[in-house]
């Protein structure tokens, strides 16, 4: 396909393939990753000498009347496909007749395939020279107007990019050295974080079980089997390497299950779960593939979406709940949960999405949820007389005076904790330095995605955090060099249209991703061609226009949780009354009752996990 020299900077991150029509020009601004000064249209002469070379059975987008009225011929659309191909994914593809794409001369196309972006503009125009002149008119509007959206994601995207840098894992001389025994230990390390396969990174199977949407996916320690919790209330023990689920089990919460973790050194017997219901809860799984039980060990007044993990400890970790409290869990105490802070800006609480333990520094946690500020606590040291408990807090220095309902969704630590990602609603994702000062700005700014369905997950790929990965609203899964913030990958991930989880494998290069589908998808780099980055544009385009119209609404579905709260509190204020008259003896209390730590254990607290 001809590619029109490099037109849109965020697409420099991918590998492209020299086709037909392709000049040297054009493959010296391609080869110039960090340039940003604006390209221009290529000629019509030079499309129809592009659209002359093509093959004749290439696959062409479905453009309603690319041959106008008395059978004139007509040009390819160099606006609303970039020159090259890059239509949007929502259109489908449909094959021309050989003798259509012959018959193509200059200036048609572009008048009819601008006609599709408005009612009836598939249609064959009149014959009449003033319906002529009105279409002249009329593409010469959409014309300008195509231009001056292009122009201004041009200056969106390119505001903050960097140059890419070279490869640092060539394939050739890494074999080699590994064939004479020099560094082999390194080898699966390195290409785990090469930026060619992740361009080939294709998804290879889906694992299919739950009937609900899969919230959470987490990869033992080892990387042998992967845990999922769905909406469903159930959980999945994957043997993900052959696609088969080894154990499924009630998790005995009861509303959707948010997360499930393998604790570290547990020889993955220990599971811990949180779900909207705000229960903490542990199973205890057998080495003869089968749950002999759940057991709640914390609870918030709230929703609890997030569980950390200290590292290296098989019997302690950390919950966050929209209830702002963070409890500190260590299940070889009698009362496992102790709280260890609440979340608060001034006097008010600040609801917590999410939060994340230090790996380099396990004292160290950071959290995020209902405003603008990631907040860094020491748990040697908290105390909520001074500064609230707070170490320090970042936020991009944009968001610090913003007025608009501004969340982080979800914040990680890089490999070392040298580093945090977070990912704003209806914002972007910025990369801060931890051990910056209190107040520091953002080191990056990762553009393209939307944010604004779900609590959407973000995390880092590549065994040295060289890559950022997110899902999106538009259903898509964007992989971003760290270093520059170009795209290199851009993949279609699910029919659902959101992708909140995306949990890269602990040694091999690869990653399962899930969100409003039913099922898990497995990816790893098999593909034969690198990422082309095909309706990454468009699909863009798409989702900074539902940004900017849904900016006035900015953040009506956090506001929904509070109305949730209430009408669910009111439906279990009922339940235990029931329970009283006869009801099933598994079912745990309202979820909006006090700590479980304050209560006996035993009772509603346990569920015997049945068989599946």
């Amino acid at each position: 396909m001809a590619e029109a020299g490099g037109k849109s900077t965020v697409l420099n991150g991918a590998s492209e393939e020299k086709e037909p029509g392709d000049d040297q020009h054009r493959e010296e601004e391609e080869d110039a990753c960090g340039s940003k000064e604006e390209q221009t249209q290529p000629s019509s002469q030079d499309a129809s000498n592009d659209i002359a070379e093509a093959p004749v059975d290439k696959p062409k987008p479905d453009v309603k009347g690319q041959t106008g009225a008395n059978g004139e011929d007509e040009d390819e659309d160099t606006d609303s496909m970039d020159g090259s191909g890059l239509c949007s994914l929502t259109e489908e593809g449909e094959r021309e007749s050989e003798e259509g794409r012959r018959e193509r001369v200059k200036d048609g196309a572009k008048r009819a395939a601008r006609k599709r972006n408005r009612p009836g503009g598939g249609a064959n125009h009149s014959s009449s020279s003033d319906e002529d002149d009105e279409d002249e008119d009329e593409e010469e509007e959409d014309q300008k107007d195509d231009q001056d959206d292009d122009e201004a994601m041009e200056a969106w995207l390119g505001a903050e990019l960097r140059e890419m840098r070279g490869p640092v894992w060539r394939a050739v001389p890494s074999l080699l050295s590994r064939e004479i025994g020099r560094e082999s230990h390194q080898f699966v390390r390195r290409v785990c974080g090469a930026r060619g396969l992740v361009q080939r990174l294709a998804c290879q199977g889906r694992l299919e079980r739950h009937k609900g949407c899969v919230n959470t996916l987490h990869f033992n320690p080892s990387g042998t089997r992967l845990a999922s919790g769905s909406d469903d209330l159930r959980v999945v023990i994957w043997n993900w390497a052959i696609q088969t689920a080894e154990l499924e089990f009630d998790s005995g919460h009861k509303s959707n299950v948010f997360q499930a973790k393998f604790l570290p050194h547990s020889g993955d017997s220990t599971l811990a779960m949180c779900a909207r219901d705000g229960q903490i809860r542990v199973a205890e799984l057998s080495a003869t593939q089968r749950c002999k039980n759940t057991k709640r060990v914390a609870q918030h007044k709230g929703a609890a979406h997030k569980l950390a993990l200290e590292p290296d400890s098989p019997c302690s970790f950390l919950s966050a709940g929209e209830d702002a409290v963070v409890f500190g869990i260590d299940l070889r105490l009698d009362r496992p949960a102790n709280k260890l802070v609440v979340v608060k800006e001034g006097d008010k609480k600040v609801g917590l999405y999410t939060i994340f333990v230090n790996p380099a520094q396990t004292q160290q946690f950071a959290v995020g949820g209902r405003d603008q500020y990631v907040r860094i606590y020491d748990q040697r040291k908290i105390n909520e007389n001074d500064n609230n408990g707070v170490l320090k807090k970042f936020c991009p220095s944009h968001l610090v005076p913003s007025e608009s309902k501004t969340n982080i969704t979800c914040l990680v630590y890089s490999h070392d904790g040298t580093e945090l990602l977070a990912s704003y609603n209806d914002e972007d994702i910025y990369l801060f330095d931890s051990n910056h000062s209190d107040g520091a700005d953002y080191l990056m700014r990762y553009k393209g995605h939307r944010n604004n369905a779900t609590v959407k997950g973000v995390n880092f790929y590549g065994p040295c955090s060289e890559f950022v990965v997110s899902g999106s609203d538009c259903g898509h899964i964007y992989l971003w060099d760290k270093y520059s913030a170009r795209i290199v990958q851009f993949m279609e991930g699910d029919k659902g249209g959101v992708v909140n989880c995306l949990e890269p494998h602990p040694h091999l290069p690869g990653m399962a991703t899930s969100g409003l589908d039913h099922d898990i998808k497995l990816w790893a780099p098999t593909a034969e061609n690198p990422a082309s980055l095909k309706g990454l544009k468009e699909v863009m385009k798409k989702n900074k226009r539902e940004r900017d119209e849904d900016s006035v609404r900015h953040g009506d579905q956090y506001d929904t949780q509070l109305l949730w709260f209430l009408m669910r509190h009111m439906r279990n204020r009922r339940r235990p009354r029931a329970r009283r008259e006869g009801a099933d003896a598994d079912t745990d209390e309202s979820w909006s009752s006090p700590d479980s730590s304050d209560e006996d254990e035993g009772g509603p607290d346990h569920v015997q996990c049945m068989s599946s």
